[in-house]
């Protein structure tokens, strides 16, 4: 496969100096990201629109890990000294700098494109929804509509767009259609880029990727590569976004008379009259059949997995409703079907017009027949059985297996193993770098082994927030800037949680992957709040984000362990409870709160508590499951909450109005802890949260939180009478 359309990005603080020969220019800058025309074109931005809302001065700290020297190589000769500013540059100078965009101190603008290529392999930002999904629909849901007008909720429910702090930059303006086009999503991301002052370059083929010892004056390890210039490129952090861009195409006799879906004809009148199999159970096989099944005799699919349905395993990669209506022909017996087998285990021929297949079941006949194959003989297609499932034959034979991972622009030197979950993707850690190379890293979809069939991280949804951990992982380790916290008082504790559980997106999406972290400081006297944290990566939080750490509360989004999977009926009548005393039975999605005396080990880490991504935990709490996903019911759910983080950090976290002060105190002869802090408005406690940030970059600043989140939510459903969230169930 060509790597025409890689693209190549440096960013961030470039000096720029002129080194002995003079034939090299050296560039100091924060980070090399590889990406091709598949998903990959997403990183770029999600990485851009979450740092310009984290930095006072966005060009400057576009990404936070410094990388040695980046050496370009010029290969002209009698070059004049640099000037030391880009701003400096003449025009015949910038012109030298085209083989990459640059985005840095100050904006290079490329004047020219190299002329060696042709401008008509020029590729639009999102170029791989220009060809992808074949029939243009997308199954990214796009929920123009919430009923809210909390931007951080409504990214639950939005599935197509990059993070931004421009609300015109949300997919919704772009597409009315709840399963949008994918030329739409082109448009989208271009005008995204376009909007964000992206500076991207194309048409750049990256190859031969290899780590090497550095030279005297960059010591170390470092990443050198070339493009299809032989430009040679040097950098001591690689990050590659290519995302899965080749074909799975397995071999086996025949398999050169199968046409693949990146090929195949999108025209059903094609396909009119005539005798389909598809090879393939996924999405992309079930989107061309949905697209052909009503002009062909019959469409057939084989593969070695049953079907499973997204809606069974609540995994968003498996089969959507959109695409399955070959269900339906199947079950209703409308000639249609479906048959479970290996694909790398049949053999077909093409006699008489049509393609016929056969599946030797033991490997020795295989074998026969792949030298028969080669000898050029005639391979036999009779079955040993008159009634098998595929005799008829097929005028198309369609291979949809989905893609994998490019590991060809690798050296030997840099090449990473693959996954032992899913060979498709590369291996690596819970912080998205190689498992055996360091210095390289792997973000967007390829890093979605780490998740893969438990979480979003392989789609936008999710990916766009792995981003965002992979950021503040690598400023911490090569910047030294911490994980961004925010510090409260404890009477705060519970109103925060609440506003958390019921708003935050990332953990919404990234369900079971990213967690928030509440660290206890003071004896319980406040707390730090620790968003978005990668769960597996617990045990190290003290390493990967520069916070000490001492107990600690940690809030999961999680559906019940029992209640997804392919076997499952989730649509039994016990599939949910609304006894607060079961909250543990829960089965669909709600939140549930780890209290932990100290950071588990990496050792209790390999034991998970069942299902969970985490160890046993000193205490565990359930909120109850909601139909809503609404968690503020009074009795239902703050209450229970409340009792466990009052046992968490030993203190009443009751928030009363002054009538309950006053008679309190005259009772007990002093009010309760909470009282000095706060009056009553409405019949609703008052305590102004004013959280202090740190670990933010200069000159940014948070939302403010409101007091009390249960001020706007919604009335519990339940029958009992309306209290305020500080009086309710005093005791």
């Amino acid at each position: 496969m060509t790597l025409i359309y890689r693209r190549l990005h440096f960013m961030h603080n470039i000096k720029i100096k002129f080194n002995s020969p003079p034939t090299k220019l050296y560039f100091r800058a924060q980070i090399l990201i590889l990406h091709m025309c598949r998903t990959s074109y997403l990183i770029l931005p999600i990485m851009y629109s979450y740092l310009m809302a984290t930095s006072s001065t966005p060009l400057k700290r576009l990404l936070d890990i410094h990388i040695a020297d980046i050496t370009l190589n010029t290969k002209k000769k009698n070059e004049k000294k640099i000037p030391q500013r880009i701003a400096e540059f003449t025009d015949t100078e910038k012109a030298k700098l085209t083989p990459v965009y640059i985005l840095g101190e100050e904006i290079l603008e490329p004047h020219s494109r190299p002329s060696a290529v042709p401008q008509a392999l020029s590729s639009p930002t999102g170029s791989f929804f220009s060809v992808y999904p074949r029939h243009r629909k997308l199954i990214s849901i796009n929920k123009r509509f919430t009923g809210r007008t909390n931007a951080e909720f409504n990214l639950r429910h939005d599935w197509n767009s990059l993070l931004s702090d421009d609300d015109d930059l949300l997919f919704r303006h772009f597409s009315k259609d709840f399963f949008p086009e994918a030329d739409t999503m082109v448009q989208y991301l271009n005008a995204f880029a376009s909007r964000s002052g992206l500076h991207i370059r194309y048409n750049t083929a990256i190859w031969d990727v290899r780590r090497q010892a550095g030279t005297r004056g960059s010591p170390g390890w470092v990443f050198s590569m070339r493009d299809q210039h032989n430009q040679e490129f040097v950098c001591r952090y690689v990050v590659v976004a290519t995302g899965l861009g080749v074909p799975n195409s397995p071999s086996f006799p025949g398999s050169e008379l199968v046409e693949g879906y990146e090929d195949v004809s999108t025209d059903p009148r094609v396909f009119e009259g005539k005798n389909v199999l598809i090879l393939g159970r996924g999405n992309a096989a079930f989107e061309t059949a949905d697209a052909i099944y009503g002009s062909t005799n019959m469409v057939h699919m084989v593969s070695r997995s049953r079907a499973r349905l997204s809606w069974n395993t609540h995994y968003v990669g498996d089969l959507r409703a959109i695409n399955n209506g070959l269900l339906d022909t199947y079950q209703l017996k409308s000639l249609d079907g479906l048959l479970e087998a290996g694909v790398e285990d049949m053999a077909l021929e093409r006699r008489a017009g049509r393609i016929y297949v056969q599946f030797p079941w033991e490997a020795d006949s295989l074998r026969q027949i792949q030298a028969k194959k080669e000898r050029g003989e005639e391979i036999p297609t009779e079955n040993d059985f008159d009634n098998f499932s595929l005799r008829e034959g097929y005028d198309y034979v369609i291979r949809c297996l989905g893609f994998k991972f490019d590991f060809s622009i690798f050296n030997n030197s840099s090449m990473p193993s693959k996954s032992i979950k899913k060979t498709k993707y590369p291996a690596i850690k819970f912080s998205y770098e190689a498992d055996r190379i360091p210095g390289l890293y792997f973000a967007g979809t390829i890093a979605h082994s780490l998740d893969y069939r438990k979480s979003a991280g392989g789609f936008i949804h999710g990916f766009r927030y792995t981003v965002r951990v992979l950021h503040r992982l690598l400023e911490w380790r090569h910047e030294g800037q911490r994980w961004p916290v925010t510090s409260y008082s404890t009477r705060d504790l519970l109103n925060v949680l609440v506003k958390r559980i019921n708003e935050a997106s990332a953990p919404y999406q990234m369900f079971g992957e990213l967690a928030d972290v509440i660290l206890l400081r003071d004896g319980g006297r406040r707390f730090e709040f620790l968003e978005d944290f990668p769960v597996h990566l617990l045990a190290r939080l003290e390493a990967v984000t520069g916070r000490e750490a001492g107990p600690l509360v940690v809030v999961l989004m999680e559906y019940g362990p029992d209640f997804s999977g392919p076997d499952k009926d989730t649509f039994r009548v016990d599939r949910a409870t609304g006894d607060p005393l079961e909250a543990h039975r829960s089965n669909f999605l709600h939140p549930v709160f780890y209290y932990y005396r100290r950071l588990p080990t990496e050792s209790e880490m390999l034991h998970k508590m069942g299902k969970s991504a985490l160890p046993k935990p000193e205490r565990v709490h359930h909120v109850l499951e909601d139909f809503l996903t609404v968690w503020t019911a009074q009795q239902s759910h703050i209450l229970p909450l409340r009792r466990f983080l009052e046992y968490v950090t030993g203190r009443d976290l009751r928030h009363h109005n002054a009538h309950a002060c006053l008679s309190h105190s005259f009772t007990n002869g002093r009010p309760p802890p909470l009282c000095p802090y706060g009056g009553s408005v409405g019949g609703w406690a008052i305590h102004p949260v004013a959280p202090t940030p740190t670990g933010q970059p200069q000159g940014v600043t948070r939302p403010a939180r409101p007091a009390n989140y249960t001020l706007w939510s919604r009335p519990s459903v339940r029958a009992t009478p309306p209290a305020p969230l500080a009086t309710a169930a005093t005791s």
